[in-house]
């Protein structure tokens, strides 16, 4: 695909004849799964937007509505050959029952600014899918854990040669067992303690009670933005606008999350160093332990 060559044109073609479209009618589908198993759906896709491929995360309720997605910013190495780059229009966390709800994908966890910008929204369930499954990314999802004071729940794929379509070539050889992605899903509480995982080398379906209490409890003493902050020295600027080549006055932006409250970059800072309301009281006013 590097020399673009012809096969290597059929082979994108391929990947993009596969991806989704968002909204579509897969999406629809997932809908009608989440609201059928009565449980929210996060889940990890290959959108397609015209001739354009994103790394994406999808949201639904437990009544199957698509409550947004999230592209990612920064497609690692190789990766920027194939996916399209993503802007802060889809930095959400979304309110729901179970807690402000948001993902931050693969090697965007490295990536501090992203990080910062989920804490200033007061993220609680902080989902992290990924293909790393080295010990440092479960070092990682620790680090989060506690630096965010929020629950991580980090989805990592198991994959095995035979998992790719039969007519499909890799360069893995042909033993269908050969292990291509060890897995290392993982889940990790607001002070760092590990609840489930992580678990290599074959598929499993983690679970654990989640006790949401935990989290003003655990912000008592750090909370990166807020009391532990220092914004009289370092503050983040996120731009939330939806970065398009072409845009006209008269259309609505085809993203999902159009219709959603204002982000919290409403209270973005100023440059004139005018003091800025506590960005969570302004977005989130009352107790961050309080379930919406």
């Amino acid at each position: 695909m590097g020399d673009r060559t012809t096969a290597g044109r059929d082979e994108f073609a391929r990947y993009w004849n596969g991806a989704v479209e968002v909204p579509g009618p897969v999406t629809d589908r997932l809908g009608e799964l989440a609201a059928g198993a009565r449980t929210h759906l996060v889940i990890g896709v290959v959108e397609r937007e015209y001739g354009t491929l994103y790394c994406s995360v999808l949201f639904f309720s437990d009544t199957g509505a698509l409550l947004g997605k999230r592209r990612k910013l920064m497609p690692t190495g190789a990766e920027r050959m194939i996916w399209g780059f993503g802007d802060g229009s889809t930095l959400d966390v979304h309110r729901t029952k179970l807690g402000r709800l948001g993902a931050v994908i693969c090697w965007e966890n490295m990536m501090p600014a992203t990080r910062m910008a989920m804490y200033a929204q007061g993220i609680e369930l902080y989902c992290a899918p990924t293909a790393d499954s080295r010990e440092s990314h479960h070092a990682t999802m620790r680090h989060i854990a506690m630096e965010g004071r929020c629950f991580v729940l980090a989805a990592n794929q198991c994959l095995r040669t035979r998992d790719f379509p039969a007519d499909h070539p890799t360069p893995y050889g042909d033993d269908p067992e050969h292990l291509i992605s060890r897995g290392g899903s993982s889940i990790i509480g607001p002070l760092g303690e590990v609840l489930a995982g992580p678990v290599l080398d074959q598929e499993v379906l983690l679970t654990a009670d989640l006790d949401m209490g935990l989290i003003p409890r655990a912000r008592y003493d750090f909370d990166p933005v807020g009391h532990y902050a220092r914004p009289d020295i370092f503050r983040l600027h996120v731009d939330t606008t939806a970065r398009r080549a072409v845009q006209t006055n008269d259309s609505p932006s085809p993203s999902p999350s159009a219709d959603l409250p204002t982000t919290f970059t409403q209270s973005r800072a100023t440059p004139d160093g005018t003091a800025d309301m506590p960005i969570l009281n302004q977005r989130y006013p009352g107790s961050l332990g309080h379930r919406p």
